[in-house]
């Protein structure tokens, strides 16, 4: 082979994720992105040195927030990688679950970093610290201004998708519940409220509301037991608003068929099963590649007189208006009917060897056979009826001569006697011949339907 003397090594794993992130700081649109992922550093560096001078952990768990609001950004630019991104021989479907893993990652974080505020918030209520209340506030305002502004200003289609695809939280439906009631009153807000709110808005309001309602409760009454019900309830709001969304994009890991698309896909499959030539289909196999895009794999077997490319045409427009990335396999019936011959077999259909060597078949051992008659002996049967001198276990094996002539040489007498002689000798049938008989003592017993010894036919 072909000898490379300055052969490039092997980019290490810093190396490969810089060459991809410079390929996505490349584009003009990710420029935002990178922007505001820089800004929310920062914000976060002044709401954890707030966290800490105020003591306040329910400011620790609104801030937790903002550090989701970094997670999804981060989503935003793995989307756009992706978008860039085109399918390779390692990954044949593309890159689009990447995104589905980010968003998996970054919902399952954040509810890691709820329990983490429960179990804190736990061990606050057995032995409450003081709360200052200097820049509770002001902390409060600055992380809602910012997440509000993020999830406004970028558009995240990752999250977007997922946020409607998936089931609805708990305090999205105690939040529609109520806005029933308000639009009732007022039906200008129904296009505000209903039918389902931003679930990341949602919570970025219902925790700078509690966070207003603790710094006024701490403000008139001293009251610090409050700061660790509203980091519970931020907590509970935060796991509760993740969860669904775990749920989802883990099932679209799991390979698993969207349960809102099933009943289309039976019907298009009942729809493929009755086009002309389908004999059946089978092997079904549909799953969510990414967020929107559904792949699949099908067999059709069709009759041995259709086109297959007709029906393969046919199948595809079909199922192509769900399934956007399909695989069909198309196989012709190979059942045949059996049938028998009625054409006498040609001579060389069996090709005999010159030496067939048949072996008669072991007996057992020589206690459980009788000596007259080679068969098994049992306790209390009665003695055999007949006792001919039967061969038993001691018989030679019958040897077969071929007389073919072969195109090659193996030492053998071309000129070897016929098969009728070898019958008329008595060699290749029990019971003629000078040989001994399988079944009885005698020699040159003639046969029932045969001549008997003097060549005389029998009358």
């Amino acid at each position: 082979g072909t000898i490379h003397l300055f052969r490039k090594s092997q980019r290490s794993l810093v190396g490969k994720l810089t060459h991809e992130f410079r390929l996505v700081a490349a584009d003009r649109r990710s420029w935002k992105i990178l922007l505001f992922g820089a800004i929310n550093l920062i914000c976060i560096g002044f709401l954890l040195m707030w966290c800490s001078s105020t003591n306040s952990i329910a400011l620790t768990a609104y801030t937790y927030l903002t550090i989701f609001d970094l997670f999804s950004l981060i989503t935003c630019l793995i989307s756009y990688w992706v978008m860039m991104k085109k399918p390779s021989p390692v990954y044949s479907f593309g890159f689009e679950r990447f995104e589905v893993l980010a968003v998996f990652a970054s919902t399952v974080l954040a509810q890691l970093g709820a329990l983490f505020i429960l179990k804190e918030s736990a061990e606050r209520f057995l032995e409450q610290p003081e709360i200052h209340t200097g820049r509770l506030l002001v902390g409060t305002f600055v992380a809602l201004f910012f997440n509000l502004f993020t999830m406004l200003s970028v558009r995240n289609k990752p999250f977007a998708y997922v946020s409607e695809a998936a089931s609805t939280s708990w305090l999205q439906e105690h939040v529609a519940d109520l806005s029933r009631s308000i639009c009732g009153i007022i039906p200008g807000l129904s296009s505000i409220f209903l039918p389902r709110m931003n679930p990341f808005v949602l919570i970025d309001i219902a925790g700078a509301l509690a966070l207003c309602i603790t710094y006024m409760l701490i403000e008139i009454n001293n009251y610090f037991a409050v700061d660790t019900a509203s980091a519970v309830a931020i907590a509970l709001m935060t796991f509760g608003t993740m969860y669904p969304m775990s749920v989802y994009s883990g099932k679209v890991l799991l390979q698993t068929t969207p349960s809102h698309v099933i009943g289309q896909l039976d019907k298009l499959l009942r729809e493929v099963s009755t086009l002309d030539g389908v004999l059946e289909v089978r092997n079904e196999h549909f799953w969510t590649l990414g967020f929107g895009t559904l792949a699949g794999s099908v067999h059709v077997r069709i009759r041995r007189d259709a086109n297959e490319q007709m029906v393969l045409a046919h199948v595809t427009n079909r199922l192509y208006t769900l399934v956007s990335t399909l695989t069909v396999q198309i196989f012709k019936d190979d059942w045949i009917r059996p049938t028998l011959s009625s054409v006498p077999i040609a001579n060389n259909i069996l090709n005999i060897s010159d030496h067939h060597i048949i072996p008669m078949p072991s007996l057992k051992a020589a206690d459980n056979l009788n000596t007259v008659t080679s068969t098994p002996a049992k306790p209390g049967s009665p003695p055999p009826e007949f006792a001919f001198n039967t061969p038993g276990k001691n018989v030679s094996p019958v040897i077969l001569l071929n007389t073919q002539t072969k195109p090659y040489g193996l030492g053998l007498n071309p000129g070897s006697a016929p098969y009728s002689s070898v019958l008329n000798q008595g060699l290749g049938i029990p019971g003629m011949g000078a040989t001994q008989g399988f079944r009885t003592g005698f020699t040159n017993v003639p046969s029932r339907y045969g001549s008997n010894a003097r060549g005389q036919p029998r009358p």
